[in-house]
């Protein structure tokens, strides 16, 4: 069996002394020595013509150029195999990395050549993390519609939700530009992250740079239709947004800072329909509660997002929940679940909440998340990316069905106590 040698090869420097002495001093010479070796013990080193083989399979050699055997080392030298390290075959298909294609269906196909790497940085084709982010929003809004006085009107809480929806595709957008900056260097060593916009060079920091401050300004002008107060409770989150990525460098919990930073709606919605927290004692506790229910949540399903690169992780010295508690990932898994419905449940008990909250929200969670955690295989990425997918729909859907549904009662309930009042 024949195997190429790199130039220069590690096993020359194990030579004798005299043959390492005259190939060292031949490095600077341009002609061509070729070097065959074999799976026994000698290796014979010979100068052949200028010519290269015709045939890298049928030939006994191949070329190592800016070597020259010195005249006074003799044509056989003998080495021993283990004395030199061979790298992969730079010619074997499943050692190249796969290279980026542009996207060929779905919408990002749709959109000119110069905006896919934008589209790309902001996962406009992947918007579960908008979706994760709009729940708490929602979540504060149908339980903050209650306790407004009066009560809030449907057409309110509507308008509420769809500004809020808006806003978390464009501050999504704006965290996943400022994420994928920190991580520029990181990127490129994880199988999943490598082909990012800025990772594979597509978009360059600056011009990142510049498109976040874009996305910061259309927030902003989004915030801004919302209550004066509403400022005051939304930009202090911007800080929490910028520093996020650097907590995956220097603790296991970066899903915990993570949290921190997507569970801001819960708190956003009480503001937003004019609700004061700091005057309104019940709606701030409300607000606390379902502020850490959704944090408990957020480290939930990014412990099992994170799972899928695990292995990548490792490796880059990225740090996660998954890496520090793989063994007992489930056990974790069940504990903040248990944690999540709890607070949820206390925030029902401070917003005065009824019976359709607690069977809806409370019970239609405890049901979803236990299917989720029994059933994902924490070590295939395709489940876990299947159940991260979906288990934001089934687990936020339910909970604001049961809010939705709570708050339509409570609104029949003082309509038709208004309605007596006027008879």
């Amino acid at each position: 069996m024949s195997v190429l040698l790199p130039a220069p090869a590690q096993g020359l420097f194990k030579l004798p002394g005299g043959c390492r002495s005259t190939i060292l001093r031949a490095l600077h010479r341009k002609p061509t020595v070729c070097f065959l070796v074999t799976t026994s013990h000698l290796t014979t080193i010979t100068t052949p013509s200028r010519r290269r083989p015709q045939s890298q399979k049928t030939s006994s050699c191949v070329a190592i150029r800016n070597f020259r055997p010195a005249t006074s080392c003799s044509s056989t030298i003998a080495l021993h195999k283990k004395s030199i390290s061979f790298p992969p075959p730079s010619n074997t298909d499943s050692t190249l990395p796969t290279p980026y294609t542009p996207p060929a269906n779905g919408l990002l196909s749709k959109l000119p050549a110069s905006w896919v790497p934008y589209a790309e940085l902001v996962r406009i084709d992947k918007p579960t993390g908008a979706y994760y982010l709009y729940f708490p929003c929602l979540f504060s809004t149908l339980l903050a519609a209650p306790l407004a006085h009066p009560i809030a009107s449907p057409l309110s809480v509507v308008g509420t939700s769809l500004l809020f929806f808006s806003g978390a595709l464009i501050m999504r957008g704006a965290g996943c530009t400022i994420n994928d900056l920190w991580d520029r260097n990181l990127d490129p060593h994880v199988a999943r992250t490598r082909l990012r916009p800025i990772a594979r060079g597509a978009i360059s920091p600056f011009k990142a740079l510049t498109f976040t401050g874009a996305q910061l300004l259309t927030g902003l002008a989004i915030l801004l239709q919302f209550p004066t107060q509403c400022l005051f409770y939304g930009i202090p989150s911007l800080l929490l947004v910028a520093t996020y990525p650097l907590a995956k460098r220097v603790t296991y919990y970066p899903q915990f800072v993570l949290g921190l930073t997507f569970s801001w709606g819960a708190i956003m919605g009480f503001p937003a329909l004019g609700v004061d927290l700091l005057q309104n004692t019940a709606a701030l506790t409300t607000a606390g509660f379902l502020y850490a229910s959704n944090v408990a949540w957020t480290v939930l399903y990014d412990m099992i997002y994170a799972h899928m690169d695990i292995k990548d992780d490792a490796k880059a010295g990225i740090k996660s929940i998954a890496l520090r508690h793989d063994a007992q990932t489930k056990q974790v898994l069940t504990g903040l679940a248990v944690t999540q419905i709890g607070l949820l449940a206390a925030a029902g008990v401070a917003a005065g909440a009824g019976p359709v909250f607690f069977v809806g929200s409370c019970g239609g969670a405890a049901v979803t998340l236990a299917i989720m955690i029994k059933r994902v295989n924490l070590k295939s990425v395709k489940d876990c990316w299947w159940w991260f997918v979906n288990g934001c729909l089934l687990t936020g859907g339910v909970i604001s069905a049961g809010l939705a549904g709570d708050y339509v009662v409570k609104y029949i309930q003082q309509d038709g106590g208004s309605e007596k009042k006027d008879v």
